[in-house]
């Protein structure tokens, strides 16, 4: 990560070499964009701290339900609701595997995290408008459902 900073840093100066005005006018474009979309991107981050505070053992317990279609709508409505990123997600999948949640379960729970982004619609409607952003989230949820059937059927947990 460190690398990339200072490879945008580099292009940055050398930007500034090539033509200091066109640098600075590109610049202040940023920043305004940057003021016009920091409120939503905040307001994205108070959810998501509020949303972590969730307890592991409450998720582990709604997701290895004994009914597994409970089971499978609660970890599509917590990963839905969630946002985590993948090198977060992959390994607490592993988690949730080892501690007995259906591997059907785990695939709609990573899939929803990764797709669907119920936290996220805020500022998805603010750039693609309310339909498109609804469409997607559905769209999203649906393929996870789907992906999560299959996964059932390969392991022999539905049939």
């Amino acid at each position: 990560m460190i690398a990339l900073y200072g490879v945008a840093a580099a292009a940055l100066v050398l930007s500034v070499v090539a033509d200091r005005r066109k640098t600075m006018k590109a610049l202040g474009v940023t920043f305004k964009k940057l003021r016009r979309i920091l409120p939503g991107y905040l307001h994205l981050l108070i959810l998501l701290s509020f949303v972590l505070l969730v307890s592991d053992s409450l998720i582990v317990k709604l997701l290895s339900a004994s009914n597994l279609w409970y089971g499978l709508a609660s970890a599509l409505g917590i990963g839905s609701l969630t946002m985590i990123p993948g090198f977060i997600s992959y390994p607490l999948a592993g988690v949730l595997v080892e501690q007995g949640v259906p591997t059907m379960v785990v695939a709609g729970f990573v899939t929803s995290l990764m797709m669907v982004g119920m936290i996220t619609f805020p500022v998805e409607r603010a750039y693609f408008g309310v339909r498109m952003a609804l469409m997607r989230n559905g769209v999203a949820l649906f393929i996870a459902l789907v992906i999560s059937v299959v996964m059932g059927i390969a392991y022999g947990e539905w049939s």
